[in-house]
């Protein structure tokens, strides 16, 4: 049984609020700053309160605004991030089920070898890779595209390992009841792992589509034409380089909209998620 100290608790509650503050505060200060005109912002010191301008600011950020000469539309940019974002995530998870499947419940020559193959890339991200790739797209027509923006990123060695290590879990009598029954082997894929991996599942989920909504680099080669940004490149385009003047409350807005996805996907999916990641009861 655990003593309770009245001191030791306060002293741990004080150091879960500092942590709170620290993190929520700037959120707080981009959105404040999201509620503000451009020159109240750039006042000493800055307002810590909300201002009146929230609804102007967020609808000119949704509907876009003049930046650098070029017409930024966040609502565009978020629809971008947003698919590129669900393919991502949803094509890692598909390509991952299958290939662990094959790996461990089919013989074929050298699948060690093709494991280990597989394991090895992860040593090579897309930033290693990234002048092939380019180029490979580019003689494919495929910049400018949801298609170019996905499909290198797709293929992941570690959502593969993770499910290949489920797998290797499940009881052998499960899947000679499935034999017996009839059940073949994409049947037995179907109603019997893929049911058994939902948790797994969900936890990868929320990792991967916050993997694909927050891709700067691939996405700043990827793409050339302002249709085709996804928000976080739209961020960097909005911040003028030089004497220009920045409006600093529509970039405030762009980034707290920014959040806005990634936020609902975690809250919407944390019980999954916490018990993917903890849950030994396979």
């Amino acid at each position: 049984m655990v003593e309770r100290r009245p001191g030791l608790t306060f002293l741990t509650h004080a150091v879960l609020l500092f942590g709170i503050v620290l993190v929520v505060f700037p959120l707080y200060l981009a959105f404040v700053a999201s509620t503000h005109t451009r020159d109240a912002i750039l006042e000493v010191p800055m307002p810590l309160l909300p201002g009146s301008q929230l609804v102007e600011n967020y609808t000119g950020a949704l509907m876009g605004t003049q930046t650098q000469g070029a017409q930024v539309a966040v609502g565009r940019m978020m629809w971008v991030s947003l698919v590129t974002a669900l393919v991502i995530a949803i094509g890692k998870i598909a390509i991952s089920l299958l290939s662990a499947f094959a790996i461990v419940y089919f013989r074929f020559p050298f699948k060690k070898l093709v494991f280990w193959m597989i394991f090895v890339t992860l040593m090579l991200p897309v930033e290693v890779r990234i002048l092939p790739t380019y180029k490979v797209l580019s003689n494919l027509n495929m910049l400018n595209t949801y298609a170019g923006l996905t499909v290198p990123l797709i293929a992941s060695a570690t959502a593969t390992f993770l499910f290949r290590q489920f797998f290797l879990s499940v009881p052998d009598e499960l899947v000679e009841a499935a034999r017996i029954d009839g059940a073949g082997p994409m049947r037995f894929f179907k109603d019997i792992l893929v049911p058994l991996s939902q948790t797994s599942i969900a936890a990868l989920f929320v990792i991967q589509f916050i993997y694909g909504w927050n891709q700067y680099l691939w996405p700043l080669l990827a793409t050339t034409t302002e249709d085709m940004y996804p928000v976080v490149i739209g961020i960097k385009r909005m911040i003028a380089s030089g004497d220009a003047a920045v409006d600093w409350n529509i970039v405030m807005a762009t980034a707290v909209l920014a959040l806005i996805p990634p936020a609902i996907v975690v809250m919407l999916m944390q019980k999954w998620f916490v018990k993917g990641l903890v849950d030994t009861e396979k």
